[in-house]
């Protein structure tokens, strides 16, 4: 919002060789846009949004040593058809991995996941039989902001021992995320703690390392995606067990309504940072206008250059509709914002082009 100098302040440690390899950026969505309700189309629109601004503000090299991604809100679609075009446009924006919670995920056989400290395969399968996957960073549970004020993946990690993982042993990684500041601890608690970790963990057999660090190590040993453990999003194993192969997109719909109807806990509302928290559910009077939107933003851009004023006015509106702040709240004031936000845009599809 104008405070040049706090993004300043980061280059160094982004663009400077001797600094750059001890931080990792991770890339998420331009709007904080949360994947399992916003348009498919839309979403890769945020994401390549997200990395032009990198880009634009750090360089092109720097863009280019981006491997990892955040979904906003930790929010993973678990309909198979959006989590599909979700990993594909992962893929196809460059990225290598993938940060997942550990319940927004199960195993193939519809179990918890088991070894969460290694890296797994996250398979996405769509209606119509074709298949992508992903390399998964899993995030485990617990309270964000102060287990990461606190350093508790350091002390976690020293009580960890090496895995065998395709033949071979390898260390395994404790990985933990925080959205932000939650009564003061980042800003008050976590430097110092950060220091004191940092101090005592270098040069020991439970060092800090980035997760693509991490990644390559294994590949320098021999280890690929192919060796890691396939899982998918949640309550997938249920659709598969009935749905038949290749069926394409109705006979899917058929499948979800059935489960819904047998199951009233069965949902594909995808899964966040919190079980109990739906990003779909009761957000219909801001989900209609934002695809009522996105439509029409769609249909009237389709010949329009990106580099166009207008369509980069549009494109900044419809994204900045799609945050997921609008719909946190449920109803008042944030959800009043996203509603003007969507009929402003529609009314600069509808005058503009």
């Amino acid at each position: 919002m104008g405070s040049g100098d706090v993004i300043d302040s980061l280059k160094a440690i982004t663009l400077d060789p001797a600094y750059a390899r001890c931080v990792e950026w991770l890339g998420t969505a331009w709007g904080h846009a949360v994947a399992p309700s916003t348009p498919v189309q839309d979403f890769r629109l945020h994401v390549q949004a997200w990395l032009h601004h990198f880009a634009a503000i750090f360089g092109l090299d720097a863009v280019s040593r981006v491997k990892g991604f955040s979904p906003p809100e930790m929010a993973l679609p678990n309909h198979p058809d959006v989590f599909y075009e979700f990993v594909r446009t992962l893929k196809e924006c460059g990225f290598q991995w993938v940060l997942v919670q550990e319940h927004s995920v199960e195993r193939q056989d519809g179990s918890g996941i088991r070894q969460p400290h290694i890296p797994q395969r996250l398979v996405a399968k769509n209606s119509y039989g074709h298949t992508q996957s992903i390399t998964a960073i899993i995030k485990t549970q617990g309270s964000d902001t102060k287990l990461i004020g606190q350093m508790q993946p350091y002390y976690e990690a020293r009580g960890l021992s090496r895995v065998d993982l395709g033949g071979r042993s390898i260390p395994q990684l404790v990985t933990q995320i925080s959205d932000g500041e939650n009564g003061g601890v980042m800003m008050n608690e976590f430097p110092p703690k950060y220091l004191d970790v940092t101090r005592e963990a270098s040069g020991t057999d439970t060092p800090p390392v980035n997760v693509t660090e991490y990644l390559e190590y294994l590949s320098a040993i021999g280890l690929r995606e192919e060796d890691f453990l396939p899982i998918q999003p949640v309550l997938q194993k249920r659709i598969w067990d009935r749905f038949p192969e290749a069926a394409g997109p109705e006979a899917l719909e058929k499948v979800i309504e059935d489960l819904r109807k047998e199951d009233g806990r069965f949902h594909m509302d995808g899964g966040s940072w919190t079980k109990d928290l739906s990003w779909v559910r009761g957000y219909e009077n801001v989900l209609g206008p934002i695809e009522k939107v996105s439509a029409l933003f769609s249909e009237q851009t389709q010949n329009v250059p990106a580099c166009d004023p207008r369509y980069r006015n549009a494109l900044f509106n419809l994204l900045t509709a799609e945050t997921s702040c609008y719909r946190y709240w449920g109803s008042g004031l944030w959800t009043d914002y996203a509603r003007e936000v969507c009929r402003r845009t529609g009314d600069l599809l509808q005058h503009d082009f």
